[in-house]
């Protein structure tokens, strides 16, 4: 009706999906990512998670942990799910997607590659280490998922610029290879991984520091913005 507005400047936007019961993200998932650590194309989809309460807003503030001194980002494309479902077939699997967003997977390299045993599980799950948003963008409104640019930039600085369509398993697979394990229910968010670019494959390795701006974009979907403190 356009009689409940407000404007944008005045209203601080949430996550879209702020306490879902499940996070699943998904390691080494884009062949240049692969390609900058000099590893092997993984012949299944590698999955690990963080806990929803990483989740904030997409223009919220990062917190840097006094743990680490190696946190990196990683711009995402995320799935939303919209229906339930167990043993999904790839074939029907967007069906189960209400829709995309973006995402930051914020990671805290010394803990995910050195420390509690190689586990990835506590470098990747702080507070705050999931910026989501800035909105659901329904899966009818994507032209393509699998053809939309990708990009994370650091102080004004390109660090990511990529391509969806470099991914090694798409949506769909995805949809359909977690489903085996769990059932995915509405409000499940899918991180599908990350592109080539991140800070601890520089040279030198660059990490992030309190004051950085890290601005998040994917074409269709929008940009997220959130500064370190």
């Amino acid at each position: 009706s356009g009689q409940h507005q407000v404007l944008r400047a005045t209203a601080q936007l949430l996550a879209p999906v702020g306490d879902p019961e499940k996070v699943i993200c998904v390691g080494l998932n884009y062949h240049d990512h692969c390609q900058e650590q000099a590893v092997k194309v993984p012949k299944e989809p590698l999955i690990f998670s963080k806990f929803p309460s990483s989740i904030t807003g997409p223009f919220d503030d990062i917190v840097h942990p006094q743990d680490t001194s190696e946190l990196d980002w990683e711009v995402e494309l995320a799935a939303v799910i919209g229906k339930r479902g167990r043993h999904i077939e790839e074939a029907v699997a967007l069906e189960h997607v209400v829709g995309f967003t973006v995402a930051n997977d914020v990671s805290a390299r010394d803990w995910q590659m050195r420390r509690n045993g190689r586990q990835w599980l506590l470098g990747k799950t702080f507070d705050t280490f999931c910026p989501l948003g800035p909105a659901i963008v329904t899966r009818e409104a994507v032209a393509d998922v699998h053809n939309l640019w990708i990009r994370c930039s650091v102080n004004g600085h390109r660090m990511q610029d990529s391509n969806t369509r470099h991914l090694i398993f798409g949506v769909p697979a995805l949809v359909a290879w977690v489903s085996r394990f769990v059932t995915l229910v509405p409000g499940d968010i899918l991180l599908t991984g990350t592109p080539a670019g991140v800070g601890v494959f520089r040279k030198p390795p660059v990490f992030l520091k309190r004051g950085d701006e890290v601005q998040c974009e994917i074409e269709e979907l929008g940009t997220i913005c959130n500064r370190v403190v």
